[in-house]
């Protein structure tokens, strides 16, 4: 869970991960130094929660810059496969993910042996939010169609930020090569998987808007989302 600003959000979110009946389930907080005392946070939530010192349920990764969604989560997800995660669940800490899906997910890589879980909200039975206006709504929609085109996926709902990796996945794809800063990771990671033969599905969600802090999308991230898919399709036409 990458968090930048997000002392609000953080408790609720982290009560509501430890209260699900998942053994073996951790939270990792990767903070990049959030002025708003959001990593100083996560530590008083982790000695409130880590009863068993061998065991913690909630770690803290601090890192010194904000340089990019995309670099935050490959560092908690390189580090989460050292501490020795079988499974790493990607999501964000504005309570925009439904963390009551995550059993699904988990039941659903472990019964179809699927190396990607992706929580989506464009498959049957996925929605978005009411507080999303018409255009965020077709932005959305025309962002999956245009990267998921350019492509060539079948993964409906490429953006998403929920996802569910096997620990084997995640060497497979070596998260070090993975180039995206923002927001365009997730293209690049699910494509990376793809291209890998590996095995992905996708269960529906309910998307939720946040209600506390801002949006961390801006100009440079929206032009590297666009931009992020062609690079990716050149590539790897230059490997064939």
């Amino acid at each position: 869970m990458p968090t930048y600003n997000e002392a609000g959000n953080l408790p609720g979110m982290a009560a509501t991960l430890m209260d699900l009946d998942l053994p073996g389930l951790s939270l990792l907080v990767v903070d990049d130094s959030s002025p708003d005392g959001t990593g100083e946070l996560a530590e008083k939530l982790a000695e409130r929660y880590n009863e068993d010192e061998a065991n913690p349920r909630i770690r803290v990764l601090h890192r010194t810059e904000k340089d990019g969604l995309g670099r935050a989560y490959a560092a908690g997800m390189s580090l989460a496969v050292e501490q020795g995660a079988e499974y790493v669940l990607q999501m964000d800490a504005d309570g925009s993910h439904p963390a009551e899906k995550i059993a699904e997910m988990l039941g659903v890589a472990l019964a179809a042996n699927a190396d990607l879980v992706v929580g989506s909200r464009y498959v049957p039975g996925g929605t978005l939010s009411d507080a999303w206006g018409a255009h965020r709504k077709l932005l959305s929609r025309w962002a999956n169609a245009y990267a998921g085109t350019i492509l060539g996926s079948r993964i409906r709902d490429i953006t998403s930020g929920f996802n569910l990796w096997s620990a084997d996945t995640l060497r497979a794809i070596d998260l070090g090569s993975v180039g995206s800063a923002g927001y365009s990771f997730q293209v690049e990671m699910k494509y990376a998987a793809l291209s890998r033969g590996c095995g992905v599905l996708e269960v529906p969600i309910h998307f939720e808007d946040r209600t506390l802090g801002e949006s961390k999308m801006n100009l440079a991230v929206q032009l590297e989302s666009v931009v992020m898919p062609w690079k990716l399709r050149l590539r790897s036409r230059a490997r064939s």
